[in-house]
């Protein structure tokens, strides 16, 4: 396992997240689409870990891709770490909190921006500051 800034023991993470952030951001669980509070929210601001705060993306980065989560076109630089992800009979780029190793959702190169990226990312495991 990799040490990450911020190490807490799963019986400390389960007491500061709650189950439902608990399963997105320690157990990489995906929410439900067009269920997430950041899905269609197009406020200025910073999106930021759920659960070490640490700044992610910024909100001008956000779009609507129509695919039922908060996506993105860029990270704010150093702040994800990237992973294969085999589960589920896929290859995807799991994307995580660099600070804190919370798992965040995926990264596809099928974004409609130059940048060519769609960060698809549970509303759970962010929180967004103005």
């Amino acid at each position: 396992m990799k040490d990450y800034k911020v190490n807490k023991s799963e019986a400390e993470w389960k007491e500061q997240l709650g189950f439902e952030r608990y399963k997105i951001l320690r157990q990489k669980g995906t929410e439900f689409p067009h269920s997430g509070k950041y899905n269609l929210h197009f406020e200025k601001g910073t999106y930021v870990c759920g659960a070490c705060g640490e700044p992610l993306f910024a909100s001008d980065s956000k779009f609507d891709s129509h695919c039922g989560w908060p996506s993105f076109d860029e990270a704010l630089p150093g702040k994800i770490e990237y992973v294969k992800d085999t589960s589920h009979g896929m290859i995807r780029t799991e994307i995580m909190c660099a600070n804190c190793g919370g798992h965040l959702g995926h990264v596809f190169d099928d974004g409609p921006t130059p940048t060519g990226q769609r960060y698809c990312v549970n509303s759970l495991s962010v929180d967004f500051k103005e």
